[in-house]
């Protein structure tokens, strides 16, 4: 299959229908096909769809942001955080190249914190309603460089 570019809005919601994120009222996603920019169960349903469908699909999360992995909660002293003034909620950076991972201060106790390095999404099935907006094949630059052009310019 040729590459695609498509433009497309959404709104994301949760298992329970919380509102996540949408980019209505703003600019629609571009993405090119088979550069691993959006999650692959997205990707799969997008590709049959043409200019102007509306959908509403639910990824199930091995398809989206992968499985919660408990291997990457762990515990540290506050001291070994780069801040003292941390609340829950805060991200810190670890490692760098291969080992480089964000993680998720979730629990704080005087001495302690624990950090969670999944994403904030994994382990949850997600449902997009989604409107493609543009469908066109890649032009060679495209993906030669694996990223669109154009289109209000780049979105990485």
């Amino acid at each position: 299959m040729s590459h695609q570019v498509i433009s497309f809005h959404y709104t994301l919601t949760d298992q329970n229908g919380k509102q996540l994120d949408s980019s209505r009222g703003n600019h629609p996603l571009t993405f090119l096909s088979g550069a691993g920019q959006i999650i692959p169960g997205l990707e799969k349903v997008l590709l049959d769809m043409k200019a102007g469908d509306k959908k509403v699909v639910t990824v199930l999360h091995p398809e989206a942001y992968g499985i919660f992995n408990q291997s990457l909660v762990y515990k540290v002293t506050r001291s070994q955080l780069p801040a003292q003034e941390i609340k829950i909620g805060d991200v810190f950076a670890t490692g760098e190249g291969e080992t480089y991972q964000e993680v998720m201060v979730v629990e704080l106790t005087d001495e302690f914190a624990i950090l969670d390095g999944n994403h904030p999404l994994a382990g949850k099935d997600l449902t997009f309603d989604v409107e493609i907006t543009t469908f066109r094949p890649a032009t060679p630059e495209e993906i030669a460089h694996g990223h669109v052009h154009g289109e209000g310019g780049h979105h990485h």
